[in-house]
């Protein structure tokens, strides 16, 4: 019946930083931007190289994620990547703070964590290497 994620909604609490973050620092792509005059509010549609996408939310007086990272709801957004360490040192020298390089003790693949602008914590998960 399910397929795969679509697409995940972040809602910023600032929303032209954000939007800076995801299509500058992390380099996704736009699908698409609105204003809605009812809500006040942006949507601003983004696509990994996978087909899946981001939605961007800025809503006006949003409120905060209560703590970090143990929250009811989303703990965090984990995307896959080739190399954690060869991402963490790109993102170090766009100016993200990113944690240190950890070893998921099941799979034995190496992540870490690092925050959108807006506090959601991010996680880099190295993917399993292609087989020919």
């Amino acid at each position: 019946m399910l397929r795969s994620i679509h697409h995940v909604a972040i809602i910023c609490s600032d929303y032209a930083v954000s939007k800076r973050f995801y299509t500058e620092t992390l380099g996704l792509t736009v699908i698409a931007e609105h204003y809605r005059e009812a809500r006040r509010s942006y949507k601003l549609d983004l696509a990994l190289p996978d087909g899946s996408q981001l939605e961007l939310f800025s809503f006006p007086d949003a409120p905060p994620r209560p703590s970090r990272p143990e929250a009811q709801g989303l703990r965090h957004l984990a995307f896959a990547v080739d190399d954690v360490a060869q991402c963490k040192a790109w993102l170090e020298r766009q100016g993200v703070a990113v944690e240190a390089i950890r070893l998921d003790e099941y799979t034995g693949r190496r992540f870490t964590f690092f925050a959108d602008p807006g506090g959601l914590p991010l996680e880099l998960y190295e993917a399993a290497p292609a087989v020919d």
